[in-house]
């Protein structure tokens, strides 16, 4: 039997699909090269094929890295690139893709490739607080990322429509039959001198807007709205979240703007009043999964709480 040799980077090379980079380049990327079984007439291994792009993508993340391009500006043209390496354009270009699949850059349609925010400055860590307002004179809540002391702008003009939930799950969520025409606020929000950080969406409960009709209007700070609900009856609203990992959906991808190569961290709050017990409210936020970490301290299971004895450690 040969001896099987493996590469612990080759997960780094792994490519964006046609959706974004495909769009601007014409074509679909060529695949990666896989580690390939080479023979000598006695033995047979596997070992790595390093190509050049792969070379090429860290010399570009080192400049980037090292502030040649100051984040929110365009990356020279692929042929420039070309003449300043001395490779061809299709090398220049799965080099580029392995910068956008690592979220270093974000290839857009008309635009060009924009070096990212995202890697350029530390993560925002998201514990498990939620803060009384003291930055603005309106009543209301920030919820983590954000702080009680800073003041978050919109990125999009924020909407309030009556819609349809579709959604089969966030409709469960809010104890609503699918399909059921809810309150919807959109908003696209980050701190003021940051890019887009999150989206944000939330479905208000009918009996909340019954309770409360000005939910639907802009406040000057955020959380209002649910300071409003609790005015109206509903004190105090409770909280739980439901995280999970997932792509973007193009658009998303556009807002957040972001490669759609990017995963995203999707959390759903689901907001439950302190007067019925039931959801009052559900918001599900997308964010850049390289602009957020998530913070949870682990508490002991009243199981747990006592020292272990020696009869049970068996000493």
């Amino acid at each position: 039997m040969g001896t099987l040799v493996t590469s612990a980077r080759l997960g780094r090379s792994a490519l964006s699909g046609g959706d974004s980079l495909g769009t601007i380049f014409g074509r679909q990327q060529p695949p990666v090269n896989y580690p390939k079984t080479i023979f000598d007439g006695r033995e047979s291994w596997m070992m790595a094929v390093h190509s050049r792009y792969l070379d090429l993508a860290a010399q570009i993340r080192t400049r980037i890295e090292a502030g040649e391009w100051e984040p929110g500006t365009k990356l020279p043209r692929l042929d420039d690139f070309a003449s300043h390496y001395g490779a061809n354009r299709d090398t220049i270009g799965r080099a580029i893709g392995v910068l956008e699949s690592e979220g270093f850059v974000w290839a857009v349609q008309g635009r060009g490739i924009i070096v990212r925010h995202g890697m350029m400055r530390l993560r925002r860590p998201r514990g498990n607080l939620v803060k009384r307002n003291v930055a603005t004179d309106s009543p209301g809540y920030s919820f983590p990322s954000a702080s009680g002391q800073e003041v978050w702008k919109h990125h999009v003009p924020p909407t309030t429509s009556v819609e349809p939930l579709v959604d089969p799950r966030i409709a469960k969520l809010l104890g609503v039959p699918a399909g059921s025409p809810v309150m919807r606020r959109f908003r696209v929000t980050g701190p003021e001198s940051e890019p887009p950080f999150q989206i944000n969406i939330s479905w208000i409960h009918p009996r909340g807007v019954a309770d409360a009709p000005e939910v639907d209007a802009q406040a000057p700070g955020p959380g209002d709205w649910l300071y409003r609900l609790e005015k109206a009856g509903h004190w105090p609203i409770s909280w739980m979240e439901i995280h999970r990992a997932r792509m973007p959906a193009k658009d998303e991808a556009g807002l957040l703007e972001i490669p759609i190569s990017l995963p995203v961290l999707e959390i759903v709050r689901v907001g439950t009043s302190g007067s019925d017990g039931r959801p009052i409210e559900v918001t599900e936020y997308i964010v850049a999964s390289d602009r957020v970490e998530t913070v949870h301290v682990l508490h002991r299971d009243e199981s747990a709480q006592a020292p272990w004895s020696d009869t049970e450690t068996g000493e």
